[in-house]
């Protein structure tokens, strides 16, 4: 049975207030398409209980599997006992999955244990996953020649236009979809807002919004088999 890390924010707050943390969909939908086919452990740079978004609770509170994965005693256990990114070992899995909100953008991408960790997923040749604000983990993640590993790939992640329309362009330092496109990444997105949009391009994985968490949750399922 592969084994998976999920990796989640620790930030709590973003550059303008808001309360913020990991988007409970992007693990949640990703986590039941993937849990009955793998061990799944979860990670954080401040370990255990990464803050969860109230906003995305809010706004999920009708999805089944958002109110699933809250009273989920497997799940409980795993958040509290988080463990530290620097007590992972690369060797102990085959993927690592980055959920979003806007919490990566504001703490895992500029984390060099994080880019660190990235780095050693993508050269041991584990598949690397993300959706919407997750890929801000991956901005610093090189290869063994020290390139991007977005560098002339194919990605997807939280768009210029959907940060516009929500009206959160200054909640985060960069916003994702340029910010990738500056490390040579090729980006594309779906053909409407908030549509799902996911992105395979050889061991990376990546997801534009949280209606795409399910299909991410899925291409992360087909690669491993």
């Amino acid at each position: 049975m592969p084994s998976i890390l999920f990796v989640f924010t620790s930030a709590a707050n973003t550059l303008t207030g808001e309360p913020t943390g990991w988007y409970l969909p992007e693990a949640a939908h990703p986590y039941y398409v993937l849990a009955p086919h793998a061990k799944i452990d979860f990670a954080a740079p401040k370990g255990p209980n990464p803050p969860l978004d109230q906003a995305s609770v809010d706004a999920y509170k009708g999805d089944e599997e958002c109110i699933k994965f809250l009273a989920d005693e497997t799940v409980k256990e795993k958040l509290t006992n988080a463990k530290l990114l620097t007590d992972v070992k690369v060797s102990d899995y085959d993927a690592i999955f980055y959920p979003g909100g806007w919490g990566p953008v504001l703490d895992l991408a500029f984390d060099p244990i994080n880019a660190k960790l990235a780095s050693d997923f993508w050269t041991a040749g584990k598949l690397v996953a993300s959706v919407c604000h997750g890929p801000a983990a991956l901005v610093d993640a090189v290869d063994a020649d020290g390139k991007s590993i977005f560098a002339g790939r194919n990605f997807t992640g939280f768009s210029d236009a959907e940060e516009e329309y929500l009206g959160t362009t200054k909640r985060a330092p960069f916003l994702l979809e340029d910010k990738i496109i500056s490390l040579g990444g090729l980006f594309t997105k779906a053909d409407k807002v908030f549509g799902s949009h996911v992105v395979v391009d050889g061991r990376l994985i990546t997801g534009q919004n949280p209606s795409s968490a399910t299909d991410t949750g899925k291409a992360i399922l087909k690669a491993l088999e």
